[in-house]
């Protein structure tokens, strides 16, 4: 016999409207002995996700972006009572679950309402497409792109981390320079290490992926930092405007390097960005929109030649240490050598990227069209110092 919860189902999921809304959240509201079961239809939805290659964090991001907070928090309750029932998760997934918004409480307002904002949940889970999987789904046995984190990771991160904390709340543009540009140091360093050690040891380690939201406004610009942070890192991004995320691919310890990089070069470029507009505005300028996507894509742009230079030089002078190193030990032609190592890595990470995304195209963004926000926008990223016509990134 069929349930409630299905004739609501069929009635709101398939159709489009409110109609189907309604008739759906009226069955429910109507039968309390139907609530549980249409908690557990949300569960099913989403492990139906997870098999598409999404991540809590992912559904979360598009639900706040198509729906709203409401939305985030009534999926945040179906994520953490679905993912409840896992001996182990896999990597990267506690911090999001612990990155959560607070669930939502059951019939509130009322049982109509609530029963409505969950079938219309349902209805964005269902027509989640398939995306490029970037670690396993949990609850199978399936191996992981890329092992976990090394054991003595966090104390490096905890380090970087409080360097970008502080370039991020001090007032004072020399000093913020001075804290990003040792984080992008300390990276740069950690990850020739992780290489080295990888090659004397012969670890099997490969390439693995994480997603890394890139919302609106200004979404192109973001795009763009994100893209040049990745390749100085030695990692490959892949933007999907559509979905409002782009696809890091490389080794574990870039990829966290690039989400610590990234998340504090948007927070500086913002408040750095808000303080010249505040300026213009002082002198009679109205027209923010274009001073606000020309100042973060310039932004973006002298970021990207500056992380690179800054990632070469400490790349040469780590090369010129291992080899002295060598040579006193003799141990020249070491299959340890830096720069073939590190060749190694960046074609294994090139091939991983590929074989993810075998059809990306490379788009021309439009230029910037502000001149003062060109000129703001650079000045910013000379202060942040790491590291005409429109860039290029792989979408």
């Amino acid at each position: 016999m069929e349930s409630v919860t299905d004739r609501a189902c069929a009635a709101a999921l398939y159709s489009e409207g409110d109609a189907g809304l309604d008739t759906g959240a009226s069955l429910l509201a109507a039968d309390p002995s139907a609530d549980d079961e249409l908690h557990r239809r949300g569960q099913e939805f989403l492990r139906r996700a997870w098999t598409r290659g999404w991540q809590p964090a992912d559904v979360v991001r598009t639900v706040r972006r198509e729906l709203d907070e409401s939305g985030a928090e009534l999926v945040s309750t179906l994520i953490t009572a679905e993912t409840a029932g896992y001996g182990s998760l896999p990597p990267r997934w506690a911090d999001q679950l612990a990155a959560l918004p607070a669930p939502a409480p059951r019939n509130r307002p009322d049982r109509f309402t609530y029963a409505s904002a969950l079938l219309e949940l349902y209805r964005l889970l269902l027509r989640l497409p398939v995306v490029e999987p970037v670690g396993p789904v949990p609850g199978t046995a399936a191996d992981a792109p890329h092992r976990p984190p090394a054991a003595g990771e966090p104390r490096m991160l905890t380090r970087i981390r409080a360097l970008l904390a502080k370039a991020e709340a001090t007032g004072f543009p020399e000093e913020a320079e001075a804290l990003t540009t040792k984080a992008q140091e300390l990276m740069a360093r950690h990850s020739i290490d992780e290489a080295l050690i990888a090659a004397r040891t012969h670890s099997a380690v490969t390439p693995g992926a994480v997603r890394i939201g890139v919302d609106a406004p200004y979404e192109s610009a973001k795009a763009v930092l994100l893209d040049a942070v990745a390749s100085a890192n030695r990692c490959r991004a892949v933007w999907n405007s559509d979905l409002g995320f782009t696809t890091v691919v490389g080794f574990e310890p870039d990829l966290e390097a690039v989400e610590l990089l990234f998340t504090s070069l948007l927070v500086q470029g913002t408040a750095a960005m808000t303080k010249a507009e505040a300026g213009q505005r002082a002198g009679g300028r109205r027209r923010t929109k274009t001073f606000r996507q020309s100042f973060l894509m310039a932004y973006a742009q002298r970021l990207g030649s500056r992380l690179a230079a800054d990632t070469e030089r400490v790349t040469a002078a780590a090369g010129s240490e291992a080899a002295s190193e060598a040579v006193s030990e003799g141990r020249e032609g070491d299959p340890g050598a830096l720069l073939p190592v590190l060749a190694a890595r960046d074609v294994a990470v090139t091939d991983t990227a590929e074989q993810m995304f075998p059809r990306t195209t490379t788009t021309r963004l439009r230029g910037a069209t502000d001149a003062e926000g060109w000129t703001h926008g650079t000045a910013a990223a000379d202060r942040a110092r790491v590291g005409g016509g429109g860039p290029e990134i792989r979408r």
